[in-house]
């Protein structure tokens, strides 16, 4: 367990290194397997989806995520996912694209020359403003920092849901578990107050909220989706298309940062080797 906590990367990459592609371990009186190849790992996501549950974490997320997408199974995973299919169609894909790509220039257009800029904050803001403007059409940039100070705080806790006992420590009145429930009614304020807004209004902006408010189950019950069922999804999403689309940007920044230099470290190799004895050279 002291492993797993102290770096998580190492403690896998050591896992296969040692016992191949499929190998058991414990974290306390937690019992686990480390799939390390695509198949096996298709073959539980995909093939044979139905033979499994979904790991702890994800059922302890629940205590933010409520049953959406991400965290629902079942019979009640399969309605929710035909009802938010046709949000997610390769036209309406392409139509966020437009959102993104001037989202993204409006920020660029921002930054001046010699400055130097947090990218972390800044891919913050930015995802938090598409996804805003993809999922409830609204712009949240204004609340930013409200949402970022509330982001902060519950993404500490999902770092620590796997620790052992979880289900103990959670039912303490533990600061750090008192946050998070302040963090999850600002954060729930926010989208409740967008999904009345859209209810009161009844208007179709083509966003999000509205395909998701707009949908029905045809081939089940007919039924549309609550209040409380439109928040687990839009909280999933929002959290799927914010915080993690930023930090994946942040290190492309730095890994870009990284690459160019060792690009222009190799380029200038190949240039001496031109310009000296190598023109023969297969390069």
């Amino acid at each position: 367990m002291f492993a797993y906590r102290k770096g998580p990367l190492p403690f896998f990459q050591n896992l296969a290194a040692q016992y191949g592609d499929i190998s058991y371990f414990r974290l306390g009186s937690q019992e686990a397997f480390f799939l390390n190849h695509p198949e096996y790992i298709k073959d539980v996501l995909v093939t044979n989806h139905q033979n499994f549950h979904k790991g702890l974490a994800l059922q302890r997320a629940k205590r933010l995520l409520g049953e959406g997408l991400l965290t629902s199974e079942g019979e009640f995973h399969r309605r929710q996912r035909r009802l938010a299919q046709p949000a997610f169609h390769r036209a309406r894909i392409a139509s966020y694209a437009g959102v993104m790509t001037a989202y993204a220039a409006e920020k660029r257009e921002r930054w001046r020359d010699g400055e130097t800029l947090d990218m972390s904050e800044e891919m913050m803001q930015l995802t938090l403003g598409i996804v805003g403007k993809t999922l409830f059409d609204a712009d949240v940039v204004s609340e930013a920092q409200q949402v970022g100070e509330a982001m902060t705080v519950v993404m500490d806790l999902f770092n620590t849901i796997t620790i052992p006992f979880f289900e103990l420590l959670q039912k303490l009145p533990l600061p750090q578990l008192r946050r998070f429930d302040n963090a999850r009614v600002r954060l729930d304020a926010i989208i409740y107050r967008l999904i009345e807004e859209r209810r009161r209004s009844g208007e179709d902006r083509g966003d999000l909220l509205s395909m998701l408010l707009l949908a029905q189950d045809t081939e089940g019950d007919g039924g549309a989706m609550t209040d409380e069922q439109l928040r687990d999804e839009l909280m999933t999403i929002f959290l799927a298309g914010h915080e993690t689309t930023a930090n994946a940007l942040t290190w492309t920044w730095y890994l870009s940062h990284t690459i160019r230099r060792s690009r222009q470290s190799c380029t200038m190799r190949l240039i001496v080797c031109w310009k000296g004895d190598c023109q023969s050279s297969k390069m």
